[in-house]
């Protein structure tokens, strides 16, 4: 991975929680450190979730905190909004012009909405609109328009990077060799990160965490977890709590085991569990939740980091842009 131009997108659609920061935002910190990295806010992707632009400029600067106070390396890395780069779509719209329409039907997103509405007995296409059947191409804009090499994703998002690879080769068949081909990187297996009820955490099942969330709050939701009836006494199997997943996250190797150790030789009640928990959790995130609260009370700094990093994003697309306009337009 060294020396490879690395870029991901995060959509601002709402706050992060632990899950995201254990799956996705804590391993981008990590590799940003030795690659050059573009890290996009996707407020155009947020257009077809969120129709308030209050809410999306409201998470936009959410986001933009979080990473800084996570201590994403700013020289290193390029931090800005999608919507700030004209010429994402700019390209974007020369990209449909050869992008077949039934890659776009391939698309899991649109596959997904389809079936929605086929199992509610409505018109396969209602609700759908071309800012949701594009999108793959969107998204290969802005995989593209960087000359990026690696694009990590989930292994539900890997589509995306494969259409963008296929939008550069149709493209390089027809005009000659203009794009790179980007590569996905499928990150570590985690493992499911449990929520307050032991299922995967979700917004959708009402179980997160928020990452920030103050400290009492972060206490209260913590005492929430829902365990098994075994008493204070009783061995406790650690492998199967959701106390003890959340906790390996956060903690060190010694830590980890001391833990272990406790749960399977008893005397533990869940009641100092969730303490050592919250304590651990509390402390690694301590620093960074007060840093985030002074930058959202300093949007300005943020709005300077962000036209910062536009500015430096824009030097690559304009090259980026002006090799594709020649290629098709002369």
């Amino acid at each position: 991975m060294e020396n490879k131009i690395v870029l991901t997108g995060i959509k601002p659609t709402g706050t992060p929680h632990l899950g995201n920061y254990v799956g996705a935002l804590k391993p981008l910190i990590e590799q940003s450190k030795t690659n050059k990295t573009y890290i996009f806010i996707a407020d155009l992707h947020a257009l077809n979730i969120i129709k308030n632009p209050k809410d999306i400029k409201q998470h936009t600067y959410e986001i933009a905190a979080l990473m800084i106070a996570l201590g994403l390396d700013l020289n290193n890395s390029i931090l800005f909004r999608q919507s700030d780069i004209v010429q994402v779509y700019q390209l974007a719209t020369l990209l449909m012009n050869v992008t077949p329409k039934g890659l776009m039907n391939r698309a899991h997103s649109y596959k997904a909405a389809i079936d929605k509405n086929t199992a509610a007995g409505l018109d396969e296409d209602a609700g759908v609109n071309m800012g949701l059947y594009t999108y793959p191409i969107l998204m290969a804009a802005d995989i593209l328009l960087y000359d990026t090499d690696v694009v990590p994703v989930g292994a539900d998002q890997k589509q995306h990077v494969e259409f963008a690879r296929d939008i550069a080769g149709y493209f390089n068949h027809t005009y000659g060799k203009t794009f790179k081909l980007p590569e996905p990187i499928i990150g570590e297996d985690t493992g499911i990160i449990p929520g307050l009820d032991g299922r995967k955490m979700s917004k959708s099942y009402d179980n997160v965490i928020p990452l920030f969330a103050p400290e009492s709050e972060l206490k209260k939701k913590i005492m929430r977890i829902i365990t098994d009836s075994k008493l204070p006494e009783e061995p406790k199997d650690p492998d199967t709590s959701t106390i003890f997943q959340l906790y390996k996250n956060f903690a060190t190797e010694s830590e980890i085991a001391e833990l272990r150790e406790k749960f399977l030789a008893g005397g533990m009640g869940y009641g100092t569990a969730k303490t050592i928990l919250f304590e651990k959790i509390n402390s690694v995130l301590s620093g960074p939740r007060a840093e985030y609260e002074r930058l959202m009370s300093n949007q300005s700094e943020i709005d300077k980091i962000l036209e910062e990093g536009a500015k430096r994003a824009r030097i690559v697309a304009e090259k980026t842009f002006e090799r594709v306009h020649k290629a098709m337009l002369g």
